[in-house]
C-alpha cells in the first residue's frame, strides 16, 4: 500500500490556528483583566482577592505536562484542543458568576470562584500545549519562527477586540450587561475553535514532508517516567530551566511599570496608559521583525534564531538598565523609547523563544511533543506567575525601607536585567547539550551546535 505524504500546513493553515490563541486571548482577558477591574472598583472587594484567583490559574497550569502527555498517548492534538477551551469557557462563565454572586453572598461567590479559576488554568493549560504541539508537528521547520509570531499576535489581538467589546457591551455596568459579555465571549470563542481546528490534523499515522524517519517509540510509558525520561535530556532539561529564568525576567516589570509611570514621572492614569500602549507597539513590531527574518538560515544551514534569541535577551537587559537610570534620574529622562525600546526587545525574546520551542520539541531520544510542550510551558507559566508577584512585591518591601520610592524600582529594574544576562547566558549554553538530529545516541549529547542551532532541520 502506498503510503501518503502530506505537505505541512500553508500560511492559512497556520493562521487558522492562530485563531485559537486570539480565542485564549480574548476568554483569559475577560477573566484577569476585566472581572480584576471590576471585583475591585465596581464591587468594592480587596485587590489581593482577584490576585489570588488569577496567581491559581497560573499555579494550575503545572499541569501542563499531563495534558501535553495524554495527547501524546492518544496521537490526537485536536481533541485536547476542543476539549481545554470547553473547560476554559465553562470557568470563564462560573467565573463571571461568582464574582456577580459575591455581592450577596460571598463565601459561596468565593468558592465558586475557586473551582472556576482551577477549570480556566486546566483550560488554559490543555488546549494552549496541545496547540503548540499541533503547530511544532504541523508547520515546516523555516516557518516555524513566523508561525510563532502569528500566534502571539493573533493573540494579542484577541485581547484587543474583546477588550474593546466587552467595554462596550458592560458600559453602563450592570450585571446582566456583564453576564451576557462573558457569554458572548465564551461562545464565540468556543465556536471560532471549532471552524479553526477542523480538518487540520494529519490523520492517525499519516506522515509529513518534512518528517524523518520515525524512530521506534517502544510501548507507552507511565506519566512519571515519561518526565524522567525527558528530565534526563540535557537539551530538554537546560531548555527547561532557560524558559523558566527568561519568563521571570520578562513578567516581572508587567505589574510595576505603570505605577513606576504614576509615582516617579507623576504621569495621569492615561498618560501612563498611553505608555503601555507604546511598550505593546515595540512588542508587536518585534514580533512581525523576528517572525518575517528569524526562519532564514546561514550557508551551513543553522538557524538564525540562536542569535535573536540571545539579541532578544541581551536587549532587553538594556532597556531594564534604562529603566533603572530613569528611576535615578527621574522626569527629565526619555522614558517613552526607553519603554518602546523594552517592548522592542521583549517582542524579539518572546518570538524566538516559542519558536524555538516548536522547533526542538520533537528533539531528543523519543519524540514526545506533548509532554515537552508541557514541561515548558509550566515553566513559562510558573515563571510567569512569579515574576509578576515577586516584582510588585519587591516594590512594595523596598518602597517601606528605602527614602526615595525611584530607588525602589531602580533595584527591582536592575534584578530583572541581571536575570536577562542569566538567561542570554544559558542561551548561548545550550547548544553544547544538543546533537545533531540525525545522529541517534544512547550516550548524553554532546553537539558543538549553537543554541537552537539547526532548528531548520529537526524534524
Amino acid at each position: 500500500m502506498t503510503e501518503t505524504i502530506h505537505k505541512p500546513l500553508d500560511w492559512f493553515g497556520i493562521a487558522r490556528l492562530g485563531l485559537v490563541q486570539s480565542a485564549l486571548g480574548a476568554v483569559v482577558a475577560l477573566t484577569t483583566s476585566t472581572l480584576n477591574r471590576i471585583m475591585v472598583v465596581e464591587m468594592a472587594m480587596p485587590a489581593m482577592l482577584p490576585a489570588a484567583l488569577v496567581g491559581l490559574h497560573f499555579a494550575v497550569q503545572i499541569t501542563r505536562p499531563h495534558w501535553g502527555y495524554g495527547s501524546d498517548l492518544g496521537s490526537r492534538r485536536t481533541p485536547w484542543i476542543i476539549g481545554g477551551m470547553a473547560c476554559l469557557c465553562l470557568g470563564a462563565l462560573g467565573a463571571t458568576d461568582a464574582a456577580l454572586m459575591m455581592a450577596t453572598t460571598p463565601l459561596l461567590g468565593i468558592f465558586i470562584s475557586v473551582l472556576a479559576y482551577l477549570m480556566i488554568g486546566m483550560g488554559v493549560g490543555a488546549s494552549g500545549t496541545s496547540l503548540l504541539a499541533l503547530l511544532a508537528t504541523r508547520v515546516a521547520p523555516e516557518r516555524r519562527p513566523a508561525a510563532a509570531s502569528i500566534t502571539w499576535i493573533m493573540m494579542i489581538l484577541g485581547i484587543v477586540i474583546s477588550s474593546i467589546v466587552v467595554g462596550k457591551l458592560i458600559d453602563p455596568f450592570s450585571s446582566q450587561a456583564l453576564a451576557f459579555a462573558a457569554t458572548w465571549v465564551a461562545g464565540c470563542a468556543f465556536l471560532i475553535t471549532l471552524a479553526a481546528v477542523h480538518g487540520v490534523e494529519l490523520p492517525v499515522g499519516a506522515k509529513l514532508l518534512a518528517d524523518e524517519p520515525a524512530t521506534s517509540e517502544g510501548p507507552p510509558v507511565p506519566f512519571r517516567q515519561a518526565v524522567k525520561e525527558i528530565w534526563a535530556e540535557p537539551l530538554a532539561r537546560n531548555f527547561s530551566i532557560f524558559v523558566f529564568v527568561s519568563m521571570l525576567a520578562y513578567s516581572a516589570q508587567d505589574l510595576i511599570l505603570e505605577p513606576f509611570a504614576g509615582l516617579v514621572f507623576h504621569m495621569t492614569p492615561g498618560q501612563s496608559t498611553q505608555m503601555s500602549g507604546i511598550q505593546n507597539m515595540g512588542v508587536l513590531l518585534g514580533m512581525i521583525l523576528t517572525g518575517a527574518i528569524g526562519g532564514r538560515t546561514t550557508r551551513s544551514g543553522k538557524s538564525w534564531m540562536a542569535a535573536w534569541a540571545i539579541f532578544g535577551c541581551l536587549g532587553s537587559a538594556l532597556a531594564l538598565l534604562g529603566l533603572a537610570a530613569a528611576a535615578e534620574v527621574g522626569p527629565g529622562w526619555p522614558l517613552m523609547p526607553t519603554v518602546f525600546a523594552l517592548g522592542f526587545a521583549n517582542g524579539v525574546f518572546a518570538v524566538s523563544a516559542i519558536g524555538s520551542m516548536m522547533g526542538l520539541a520533537g528533539h531528543g531520544q523519543k519524540s514526545r511533543v506533548g509532554i515537552r510542550m508541557g514541561i515548558w510551558g509550566a515553566a513559562q507559566a510558573i515563571a510567569f506567575g512569579l515574576g509578576g508577584f515577586f516584582g510588585a512585591m519587591g516594590v512594595d518591601g523596598l518602597r517601606a525601607v528605602l527614602p526615595e520610592t525611584g530607588h525602589a524600582f531602580l533595584i527591582v529594574f536592575l534584578i530583572e536585567g541581571a536575570l536577562f544576562l542569566v538567561s542570554a547566558y544559558l542561551a548561548s549554553r545550550l547548544g553544547s547539550s544538543e546533537r545533531p538530529s540525525s545522529v541517534k545516541t544512547d550516550e548524553s549529547e554532546s553537539a558543538s551546535s549553537p543554541l537552537m542551532g539547526h532548528v531548520s532541520t529537526l524534524t
